[in-house]
């Protein structure tokens, strides 16, 4: 095995972490500061949130795709073989997914901090975000799982 390999399987590997991991922490605590009610504790968490998805979810989206084809590529695999066009396209949602949510926990992260500020509830148009952002959040993290198995298995398709 060459070096080259080597250093892509790594990159590909270590990139497919971060985005999967940041992902679901990401989520995981923008849910736990909903679930408070507390526009301060949303608003607080949700800046956090929207700078690591941008820094680390963000910049591991790219170099996955990147890091995939070349890897593919110097393993040998044609680049139009089933398992791998499942994965473009499995990938292509999760994207199409990933980039609304990031401008609905903006969104979300305005409202509370409006509503902290103004010391009123969350209004209508924060739920509604919220329950947005929740919907598209699953079809994003199952691609991502059904990914991490084609990976694994690359099926003959």
């Amino acid at each position: 095995m060459s070096d080259y390999y080597l250093l892509l399987k790594w990159v590909h590997i270590l990139s497919s972490t971060i985005l999967f991991g940041f992902g679901a922490g990401t989520a995981w605590y923008l849910w736990a500061a909903h679930r408070t009610g507390d526009p301060r504790i949303i608003a607080s968490v949700a800046q956090i949130v929207v700078k690591a998805d941008w820094i680390f979810t963000g910049t591991s989206g790219v170099v996955q795709p990147v890091s995939g084809v070349l890897l593919a590529s110097a393993s040998g695999y044609a680049l139009n073989e089933g398992w791998l066009l499942l994965t473009y396209a499995l990938y292509l949602l999760a994207f199409t997914c990933w980039a609304p949510v990031v401008a609905l926990q903006i969104r979300a992260r305005r409202l509370a901090e409006e509503a902290a500020r103004e010391g009123t509830a969350l209004d209508e148009r924060y739920q509604r975000t919220m329950r947005l952002w929740f919907l598209l959040g699953w079809p994003a993290f199952l691609s991502l799982i059904a990914v991490y198995w084609l990976m694994v298995a690359k099926p003959a398709l």
